[in-house]
């Protein structure tokens, strides 16, 4: 028979289970979803990669997310970037949500690491 201790032990292990695999399922879905608006509404200039290298990019001047002077800024100034748009890109305040924004950011975040 276990006792009340074990028992506790064992139940605190399983809830710290749950919790990680809960969290790195909600994490997996968020990038899932940021690469699906990434893909629709940022890929055209952007690239796949993100380095601006496509023909819309050349020509709108978009910048590499992977460059050093990009990825030092910070998740609010690039919110505010795709909220408000910058220079020949267009704001997206009305047309993607708040949570789509976040999720696009962490989802760029990403693609510098691959």
């Amino acid at each position: 028979m276990i006792g009340r201790l074990d028992f506790l032990k064992m139940l605190l292990v399983g809830g710290v289970i749950l919790t990680a695999v809960v969290l790195s399922s909600t994490h997996a879905s968020a990038q899932a979803a940021g690469e699906t608006v990434y893909k629709a509404k940022c890929a055209s200039c952007h690239g796949p990669d993100g380095s601006g290298a496509t023909p819309a990019g050349k020509a709108t001047k978009a910048r590499d997310f992977c460059s050093d002077e990009v990825k030092k800024e910070t998740d609010e100034e690039w919110t505010a970037i795709i909220v408000k748009g910058k220079n020949k890109m267009p704001a997206y305040d009305k047309k993607i949500t708040d949570a789509e924004i976040k999720d696009v950011v962490a989802y760029i975040r990403g693609l510098c690491k691959k």
